[in-house]
């Protein structure tokens, strides 16, 4: 690239505007091309590395855990009584 004068902001407004619109490009590239391999974009080597790590589990009430055993005996008796309807 040839050596341009600072004086002139002309000049490097321009030069800025070609090579923020070469990074947009790339940027987009790269999206498509992490897009196919199933990766986000957010994700880097750091993030890559830490994949295997353990997540915390939230931790639940009692009274949570009643209202989701509750509702998985209504959702799984539906399904019997179903079942028992459809064979009959």
């Amino acid at each position: 690239m040839p050596r341009v004068s600072t004086t002139d902001p002309s000049i490097l407004e321009a030069a800025l505007e070609g090579l923020e619109l070469q990074r947009r490009r790339l940027d987009e590239q790269i999206d498509a091309i992490r897009a196919a391999l199933g990766r986000s974009r957010g994700r880097t080597r750091a993030g890559a590395a830490a994949v295997g790590a353990p997540r915390k589990r939230r931790e639940l009430s009692p009274e949570a855990r009643r209202r989701i055993a509750a509702a998985q005996k209504k959702r799984w008796a539906e399904f019997r009584k179903r079942r028992a309807a459809g064979e009959a």
